[in-house]
């Protein structure tokens, strides 16, 4: 059970006053996220323009490691940010600073090529499972085991929507007999609810301003640390139990 943080994700400049843009700004608010027990990180890497690219995971990787050595770092590979097959695959085989491990959404039609190429490159990968579509996908795969993780990701604002949807893949993991470790993580209103559901079945979780920017109580945070802390004290609870 770990709590990752996901510092920035693809939300806009105004979503939150210390929304992380720049890799110094990253790299900074990922060493905060760290000293709140954040285990690993999870970035969305910027241009100059402020928009993500996977041109810019070298300088933002580095700056990151630089920041918090030791600590395992990720990256998005998602399907929006370079918007064209050719160049995102040509982004992965291109990278020089490896992040430790790279998200892929089987909801995207190219997924099993960009885990192929992750793969070739030495490069975990999490296999990002929105929809008990996914799953089944997932699963058909003939090298699925070969992943990191699994993320369980439901994006449905409606509470008893994404807690069936997320039983669902879970069942069709299950079904397949998959043992990768699995890491569950909502959407704002779901956030905090599947950090409890999370500590309850002993996955881990994610949090942060690219999921959602309020406490467990609907306060808006100061920063993705605060979050951070509050999910690692809510895993710690479990742990005390």
């Amino acid at each position: 059970m770990i709590v990752q943080a996901c510092i920035n994700g693809a939300r806009p400049r105004d979503f939150h006053p210390k929304l992380p843009l720049t890799a110094q700004a990253m790299a900074s608010d990922a060493a905060a996220c760290v000293a709140a027990g954040a285990a690993e990180l999870h970035i969305h890497p910027r241009g100059a323009d402020g928009r993500e690219s996977l041109a810019a995971v070298d300088a933002t990787v580095l700056a990151v490691r630089r920041a918090c050595p030791g600590t395992l770092v990720g990256v998005s590979t998602g399907a929006w940010i370079e918007n064209d097959v050719a160049r995102t695959r040509a982004a992965v085989a291109g990278w020089r600073e490896l992040p430790d491990y790279a998200s892929v959404n089987l909801s995207e039609a190219d997924a099993p090529a960009v885990m192929d190429l992750l793969r070739q490159r030495g490069v975990g990968i999490e296999a990002g499972l929105a929809t008990m579509e996914d799953a089944e996908r997932f699963v058909a795969l003939t090298d699925h085991d070969r992943v990191l993780r699994i993320l369980i990701e439901i994006d449905m604002p409606d509470l008893a929507a994404a807690l069936a949807e997320a039983s669902g893949i879970a069942a069709v993991l299950e079904r397949a007999e998959m043992r990768r470790p699995i890491l569950l993580h909502g959407v704002d209103a779901t956030v905090w609810p599947f950090v409890e559901l999370a500590r309850q079945k002993r996955w881990s979780t994610r949090v942060g301003l690219e999921d959602g920017k309020t406490l467990a109580d609907g306060t808006v945070a100061k920063d993705n640390a605060e979050i951070v802390a509050a999910a690692v004290a809510v895993f710690r609870s479990a742990s005390a139990g």
